[in-house]
C-alpha cells in the first residue's frame, strides 16, 4: 500500500520506508505524498521510467546471501540500514567485498552486565577461522571472558525489551544452559555490520559442512528471531504450587522462562518435541490444579506445565505458536540441541528436564 514516492529515485514507498528516505536527506531522496502532493510532469516521468523493480535491478544487484532483506514489521534499524545501504552507500551495486563478508570483525560494543542493568564497553572479536565470537574486558586483555562457537550462537536483532534501537541479543548454550548476552552500539550501521558478519561467517561454515546444499537452503539457519516473548504465570513442579510470573521466550523448539526480561540465564528451559512423541498444548488447567485466569497446559513426556496468560488473546497467541512447533518434524540439529540441554544439579540456574522420546 504505497502512499509516497521518491520522485528523483523513481520508487514508490510505504509510510515506514518514506520515513527512512526522508532521513537520507533531500540530496539523496526527494519524497512526496501520492495523494496530497502536487506533481509536476517531469517528476511523474521519472516514476514512469523507473519503478521499484527496475530500480532494484541496479541497487540490489549484488546483495550477499547472508544479508537479511527486511520485511514489514522488522526492526527499525534493519529497515533504515537497508535503505542507506541501497541509496546512500550504494553497497550492492558492485561485487566488491563487504566489511561483514571478510570472515572477521573486531571492535567495541556496549555489553549489559550479567547481574545489573548497566552497560559497559567490551572488546568483541568475530573469527571465522576460529569459528567463534569472543569478547574481552579491554582490547589489551589476553584472556577472553567468553568464547562462543559459531555453531551454537543465535543472534536476534534489536529485541523491544532492550529499549535500544541498535541492539543485539546473542544466545548460546554453555554447560547445559542457555546464556544471553545483550549488546548495542550508538551506530546502526555498526550493529548491522556485526549482525551480518555473524550470519556471513555461519553461512560459510555451513557451506563447508554441507557442500551439497545451496546458499538458499542454508540461509534460514543463520539466525532466527524469537517466535514470541512475554510474561506468563506458571506453577511449580506440583500442580498445587502457586503461580509465579515469569518472562517466557519461545526460540524454535526451546521454551525458556526467566525471572526478568533481561536475565542472563533462564530459570528453566523446556524442549518442545513432536506431537507424536506425547507433546501437546491444551486450554485450561488439569483437574487438580487451580485455574488462574487464561490458563493452558503444556504436556511433555516428563511433566505437564500449567501456564496462565494475562488475556485470552495472549493465551491464544502462545498456544498457536507452541502448536506450530509441535507440528513440525524434528531436524538433526534439534536432536543435538535437546541432548545438549541436560539436567543440572540444584543451584542458581537449575533447569527443568529436557527430553526426546
Amino acid at each position: 500500500g504505497p502512499e509516497w514516492a521518491s520522485y528523483n529515485l523513481g520508487v514508490f514507498l510505504c509510510t515506514t520506508c518514506a520515513t527512512g528516505h526522508r532521513n537520507l536527506g533531500s540530496h539523496i531522496s526527494k519524497v512526496k505524498s501520492l495523494k496530497l502532493g502536487k506533481w509536476e510532469d517531469p517528476e511523474v516521468e521519472v516514476l514512469e521510467s523507473g519503478g521499484n523493480v527496475h530500480v532494484s535491478e541496479k541497487t540490489e544487484r549484488f546483495v550477499p546471501a547472508c544479508y537479511r532483506r527486511p520485511k514489514p514489521g522488522d526492526p527499525h534499524v534493519l529497515i533504515e540500514q537497508w535503505i542507506r545501504a541501497k541509496y546512500e552507500r550504494k553497497e550492492f551495486e558492485s561485487e566488491s567485498a563487504k566489511d561483514y563478508t571478510r570472515g572477521e570483525m573486531k571492535g567495541h560494543l556496549m555489553k549489559k552486565a550479567r547481574d545489573e542493568n548497566k552497560y559497559y564497553p567490551r572488546y568483541f572479536v568475530l573469527s571465522e577461522t576460529e569459528s567463534c565470537v569472543k569478547y574481552f574486558p579491554k582490547e589489551s586483555s589476553k584472556e577472553a571472558k567468553a568464547n562462543i562457537p559459531l555453531s551454537d550462537v543465535n543472534v536476534c536483532l534489536a529485541p523491544a525489551k532492550m529499549h535500544q534501537d541498535n541492539g543485539l541479543q546473542l544466545s548460546y548454550i554453555t554447560e547445559g544452559s542457555t546464556r544471553h548476552i545483550y549488546v548495542y552500539h550508538e551506530s546502526g550501521h555498526v550493529i548491522i555490520n556485526w549482525y551480518m558478519a555473524i550470519r556471513s561467517a555461519k553461512l560459510n561454515r555451513l557451506m563447508v559442512a554441507y557442500p551439497s546444499a545451496s546458499e538458499a537452503e542454508l540461509v534460514p539457519y543463520l539466525s532466527t528471531d524469537f517466535a514470541l516473548e512475554g510474561y506468563l504465570s506458571k506453577t511449580g513442579p506440583s500442580e498445587q504450587d502457586a503461580y509465579r510470573k515469569r518472562w517466557f521466550i519461545l526460540d524454535h523448539r526451546k521454551l525458556m522462562y526467566h525471572s526478568g526480561q533481561m536475565d542472563a540465564y533462564p530459570r528453566g528451559e523446556i524442549f518442545l518435541g513432536h506431537r507424536d512423541d506425547n507433546y501437546s498444548c491444551t486450554a485450561g488447567a488439569p483437574r487438580n490444579c487451580k485455574d488462574q485466569g487464561y490458563t493452558f497446559s503444556l504436556k511433555t513426556p516428563e511433566r505437564t506445565y500449567v501456564l496462565s496468560a494475562p488475556s485470552s488473546e495472549e493465551r491464544d497467541q502462545w498456544m498457536q505458536a507452541v502448536e506450530r512447533v509441535l507440528e513440525q518434524p524434528l531436524r538433526p540439529q534439534d536432536n543435538l540441541m535437546a541432548v545438549s540441554l541436560v539436567r543440572k544439579r540444584p543451584g542458581k540456574f537449575s533447569l527443568d528436564i529436557f527430553s526426546l522420546t
